[in-house]
């Protein structure tokens, strides 16, 4: 029975139409250094207390989240964005009830349907069928219920023959298939899907999403945990930016939120960019031994950059550059049809002929959209021991979304072509445009009326 404090507080998420109320939420850890700690606070606190003496912790304490308070409404899409160890899961884990709060409180009004991550909740033993129907009756469905869901939970996740055989057996993309296909036809109340996806293929994901507004405009509310924030541009109707463990932002206004979560990780991307810089300023020394050596130390870790090549000359740097000087990374968002430039800076070791410099864009998983070299637009390339600068210039008429840059510096000797470094993505870069338009080309109609 409740109590009148909890009657009031359910009565208040009612009339407001409030599906979720998250009030002074905590979550705190305790760290061990070593093994042996834990057992040292089981037993010497109990001892101490029972002779009456003081006794210190021997771990300490990591608050995952601290103080966090927000409301989310009925059928609103939000979406949740910070860097790892910001709390974002930590925070759905506790709204799906999987985690304790330390401190605060979660009220939920509704039935919660939530892929956290790969095959949760999912028994490897069991066959994709027999795990349909357990994750069905966990989420409270009755088994004709689900009967009469399975054959649009088997098409939408388009596993063949495969529902037949242990989940074990799957692969990755098969088990995030499955999972989704489960959770986003029980037609849930609330929806939470916390990066899953991104192990998708392109094509899923669009179904995924395509799935996604579909339960949008029936009223499901949605949670987003994404870095993909060209997702959230295009699907969310509120922004939270979590930072070490607290919400720095909550906003309707989803690109000022995107921005401001952009800019964060530009400044935390500077100090590699310095250090390649640094490396390469101390002093004159072209060897490839010295080459091999700024390149290992100057790797995008944030876009899991892959770099391979004989470093007889390398890609030193490379920076992204809006039509009036101003550095994409100040302003991390490309307009469609706006004139770029991309500034290379090359290190040489030695005399170097028949160089390729080449570029390409991707999404962020996917075939290239986009790629040009210096041979295709006609320009030779000669390096010789030092420092070369070029930029390339181009208009790319590429749709809102996240992308990744690639490039690559090779050379032919006598038409075998020698890699020398390859950059595979070198950074990442984002398009937006008001105007909402399908698939990778932004190319606006312009409509006429006959005798117009």
């Amino acid at each position: 029975m409740y109590s009148s404090k909890k009657r009031e507080k359910a009565l208040l998420m009612y009339s407001e139409d409030i599906v979720i109320k998250v009030s002074n939420l905590s979550k705190c850890y305790q760290i061990y250094s070593r093994p042996r700690d834990r057992l040292k606070q089981f037993l010497i606190p109990r001892f101490n207390k029972f002779l009456n003496k003081s006794s210190q912790n021997y771990y300490r304490e990591f608050w995952a989240l601290n103080d966090v308070s927000f409301t989310i409404k009925k059928g609103e899409t939000i979406g949740i964005i910070g860097r790892n160890g910001a709390g974002k899961s930590t925070l759905l884990q506790m709204i799906c009830g999987t985690l304790t709060p330390t401190n605060g409180t979660i009220d939920v009004n509704g039935r919660i349907a939530a892929l956290l991550e790969l095959g949760a909740g999912f028994n490897p033993e069991f066959t994709g069928r027999e795990n349909v129907y357990l994750n069905g009756s966990v989420l409270g469905l009755s088994r004709a219920e689900i009967d009469a869901k399975y054959d649009s939970i088997l098409e939408f996740a388009d596993i063949g023959s495969f529902i037949d055989q242990p989940v074990k057996t799957y692969s990755s993309g098969m088990y995030v298939r499955l999972a989704f296909a489960v959770q986003a036809c029980i037609d849930p109340e609330i929806l939470i899907v916390d990066e899953a996806l991104a192990v998708g293929d392109i094509g899923f994901q669009y179904k995924c999403f395509k799935r996604m507004e579909a339960l949008k405009k029936r009223g499901t509310t949605i949670i987003m945990v994404t870095h993909s924030t060209g997702s959230l541009l295009e699907y969310a109707d509120r922004c939270l930016v979590m930072k070490n463990g607290q919400l720095i932002c909550d906003t309707e206004d989803v690109l000022a939120a995107v921005l401001s979560y952009e800019k964060g990780m530009i400044l935390s991307e500077k100090s590699q960019v310095q250090l390649a810089d640094e490396i390469s300023d101390n002093g004159i020394d072209y060897s490839v031994e010295n080459l091999i050596r700024i390149r290992d130390n100057s790797i995008n870790g944030e876009v899991g950059e892959k770099r391979f090549g004989t470093a007889r000359a390398i890609i030193e740097s490379m920076s992204v550059s809006k039509s009036d000087g101003t550095l994409l990374k100040d302003r991390p968002l490309a307009v469609p049809g706006e004139e770029l430039s991309f500034n290379f800076k090359i290190i040489a070791s030695e005399d170097i002929s028949n160089v390729v410099l080449g570029i390409s864009i991707s999404r962020a998983q996917g075939e290239d959209i986009w790629g040009d070299n210096n041979l295709n637009a006609g320009h030779q390339i000669l390096l010789v021991p030092g420092h070369l600068t070029l930029t390339f210039k181009v208009k790319l008429p590429i749709n809102t979304g996240d992308y990744l840059i690639h490039c690559g510096l090779a050379c032919f000797n006598n038409g075998v072509r020698e890699e020398l470094d390859q950059r595979r993505p070198i950074d990442k870069i984002k398009f937006w445009s008001p105007r909402d338009m399908g698939g990778v080309i932004h190319s606006p109609l312009k409509i006429a009326r006959l005798g117009d």
